[in-house]
């Protein structure tokens, strides 16, 4: 049953903003076929606000999809074929994207869910038998179709069902992007994307930071997440601090403040917005926030600079109370504040919990 006031679309397409998931776009509709592009948003990756610039420059029509709660259960937390190299739970997580596209189609009147992927092109999830896990575990084996790597895969349903034409689809595979780049100077593709800004769960340091609130938390939100990526995140004793690193990120920090977290401000002195997330029963004694506005307050320069050697007073505000300490900046505490390393924590991704 299709949704009222919804365009029709013949595919939606699993759109990255990557160039070869621009080309998947614009295959299909060199086949006079309508895509909806779904632009998939998460702590660790998305970008939202290039929508507007993909849909005057490309005329790929895109809609933002917010992966919540369930996603970091059922796939970060839960990863049935595992990780990559850090945290990525790609094979998951692309049969996760599959499966939401799946349920969206009956309110576009879609027939088809197409992707970018390219056989062997990235060596966990661009695997043949990886691609091939990905279209069981979102049953999708009736209306998913690579339109890159077609031609070096056996036909799929879809173009057995006639619904593509086949020999207007590719056979792209391996790593090298010059088929793809010819074939974007054949499209009239001239804006091509920068191959960068992927997944962060890909990367050693993010992946460190996010392990840990796996770790502390058992049932982790999307706003957890995003805390870490806003500032320099520091830990001790299973005690989250996040401090800002500029202007812009300040704003952030405190767009992400909650009733429960604890603010850290210097009364006399400028410094960045520093947040201590307090977890779901796990409240801050007293000398952990203590330990913590001394190091805190070692991030004002102007206070060491015209206080040397002196003590300073930090406010830390929970909801509607505010506490006082008297401290004397340091970046040495007794409770040693650090940031996560990966070869430190690295071996926590055994422990997490698994299905």
């Amino acid at each position: 049953m299709t949704c009222k006031n919804e365009k029709h679309y013949d595919a939606l397409a699993l759109f990255s903003g990557g160039l070869d998931s621009i080309l998947s776009v614009k295959v299909l509709q060199a086949q006079g076929l309508s895509v909806l592009a779904l632009h998939f948003v998460s702590p660790f990756y998305g970008t939202p606000d290039k929508v507007g610039f993909w849909r005057r420059e490309y005329g790929i029509d895109v809609r933002p999809v917010v992966l919540e709660r369930d996603y970091l259960r059922t796939v970060l937390l839960s990863p049935k074929h595992g990780y990559g190299k850090c945290l990525n739970p790609c094979v998951d997580c692309h049969a996760y994207m599959v499966r939401m596209a799946k349920a969206l189609m009956p309110a576009y009147g879609a027939r088809i869910i197409i992707t970018g992927e390219v056989v062997g092109q990235r060596p966990m999830s661009q695997r043949r038998d990886a691609m091939n896990s990905v279209r069981k575990d979102a049953a999708a084996e009736d209306v998913l179709l690579r339109p890159l790597s077609a031609k070096v895969m056996e036909p799929s349903e879809v173009e057995k069902r006639g619904l593509v034409d086949r020999e207007r689809l590719y056979g792209f595979s391996g790593r090298s992007r010059v088929a793809q780049m010819e074939l974007a100077a054949e499209l009239g593709i001239t804006k091509i994307p920068t191959p960068a800004g992927g997944c962060m769960l890909t990367e050693i340091a993010p992946s460190a930071r996010y392990l840990k609130v796996l770790r502390a938390i058992a049932d982790p939100g999307p706003e957890d997440f995003e805390l870490c990526n806003q500032g320099r995140v520091y830990w001790a004793d299973g005690h989250m601090l996040v401090v800002g690193r500029n202007k812009i990120g300040n704003e952030r920090l405190r767009a992400l403040v909650q009733d429960t977290d604890l603010l850290f401000d210097l009364r006399d002195y400028p410094s960045p917005v520093t947040i201590g997330r307090q977890f779901p029963g796990k409240p801050w004694p007293e000398e952990v926030m203590r330990d913590a506005a001394t190091f805190a307050a070692s991030f004002s320069p102007k206070a060491l600079r015209e206080a040397p050697g002196q003590a300073v007073v930090v406010a830390v505000t929970c909801g509607g109370t505010t506490r006082e300490f008297s401290v004397l900046p340091s970046r040495v505490t007794p409770l040693g504040w650090a940031e996560p390393r990966w070869e430190d924590v690295r071996a926590e991704r055994k422990e997490l919990v698994t299905v």
